[in-house]
């Protein structure tokens, strides 16, 4: 008797969150043979529609409030992680956001072997641009750069099989014991945060360094104006930031 097949080593990311923006970067630039093997499954805040239908498939969404003093925290020290990885950001503006829109529409692109390219470039746009990812027109421009269908991706949220796939990826949140990002998972043991990336490399068996990355060492990243704005983002609800 064969026993069940081993589950490949994951890395849940979200493109809300700063810690794991900064946790992708390391990662790709510091292990890229790691970042190849692993599975990648999308973290987001779920909108009521797919919290009902999480709900119905027996599952929940680990939503912790974030308060005023863990939000300015949050702000100092993501100040000072991209310093020291010589990072150039820009807090980017949230109002009523939606995450499906832009998560969901990261099925597309996977689909279509593009995953983790949709993954940088919707990280530069958000945390390099300041550009508003849970807006559509957005998502269709980054699609259009990417080679991508535009109205498909920029329509993720209202596709109805898209949402069905968004639930999934939302029980396995719930199955894996996802409580915030970055998280990854090797087997039974898990590591939360960007400063638990060394450890999961070496559990793994990455033999590449972990540690901070300049602004040269992502794919992609051009250089951009030195700029941070203040955000109108209430903090990362159960997440690393």
């Amino acid at each position: 008797m064969t026993g069940r097949p081993k589950q490949p080593p994951r890395f849940y990311f979200s493109l809300r969150s700063p810690y794991s923006w900064i946790a992708y970067r390391d990662l790709t630039a510091g292990h890229p043979d790691l970042a190849g093997a692993l599975e990648w499954r999308p973290f987001w805040e779920p909108d009521a529609t797919s919290a009902d239908a999480l709900t119905e498939a027996g599952g929940d969404f680990p939503y912790v409030a974030m308060s005023r003093e863990k939000h300015l925290y949050i702000l100092q020290d993501v100040r000072r992680l991209t310093r020291a990885r010589k990072l150039e950001m820009s807090w980017p503006l949230d109002r009523d956001p939606v995450w499906e829109v832009p998560h969901l529409a990261w099925f597309i692109a996977a689909d279509a072997g593009l995953g983790r390219e949709y993954v940088d470039r919707a990280y530069r746009a958000r945390w390099q641009e300041g550009r508003d990812i849970c807006d559509p027109v957005v998502i269709g421009e980054l699609a259009i750069e990417l080679g991508l269908p535009a109205d498909r991706m920029a329509g993720a949220a209202q596709d109805a099989g898209l949402r069905a796939r968004g639930v999934s990826a939302l029980l396995d949140v719930h199955r894996d014991g996802v409580f915030g990002v970055p998280f990854f998972v090797h087997r039974y043991d898990k590591f939360w945060g960007t400063d638990r990336l060394a450890a999961f490399a070496e559990a793994v068996g990455s033999t590449r360094p972990a540690g901070p990355v300049d602004d040269q060492g992502a794919v992609g990243a051009p250089q951009f104006a030195s700029r941070v704005m203040g955000s109108a983002d209430g903090g990362h609800a159960g997440g690393c930031g």
